[in-house]
């Protein structure tokens, strides 16, 4: 069969290149944030860890599947804002019958169970 519309995709050149300094730029600050634990207060390891990840983030980014997962991020955005959220009122509603359902439950399944127990005992003896 021939695959001419194939779902695989390869990297260029440059965004394979873009996306290995990004991996190893947060590499580097791994190593680095547990190779000066003794030297620098944990704020400055912290602080220079985020610098990097997110130097790496603005490197990724700019590759062809970077701007495919930025504008799938806007999508997924901009759809959930046409979400119509519950109201208090509703939600509070709803909880109190999911509540009492489960309660219902509880002790339908409790009287079943003591049934079955006593019919056990019956042919048991």
């Amino acid at each position: 069969m021939n695959s001419t519309n194939s779902e695989t995709q390869t990297l260029s050149r440059p965004d394979a290149l873009k996306l290995a300094a990004a991996s190893a730029l947060i590499l580097i600050a791994l190593v680095a944030f547990y190779l000066f634990a003794n030297q620098l207060i944990l704020v400055v390891r912290v602080m220079g860890l985020l610098i990097a990840v997110g130097a790496a983030v603005a490197i990724a980014l700019k590759t062809e599947p970077g701007a495919e997962t930025l504008e799938f991020i806007r999508g997924a955005r901009s759809e959930l804002r046409k979400v119509v959220w519950p109201t208090r009122a509703e939600t509070t509603q709803t909880t109190l019958i999911v509540l009492a359902m489960v309660i219902l439950m509880g002790i339908l399944l409790w009287l079943f169970d003591m049934l079955l127990l006593w019919l056990v005992r019956l042919i048991t003896g």
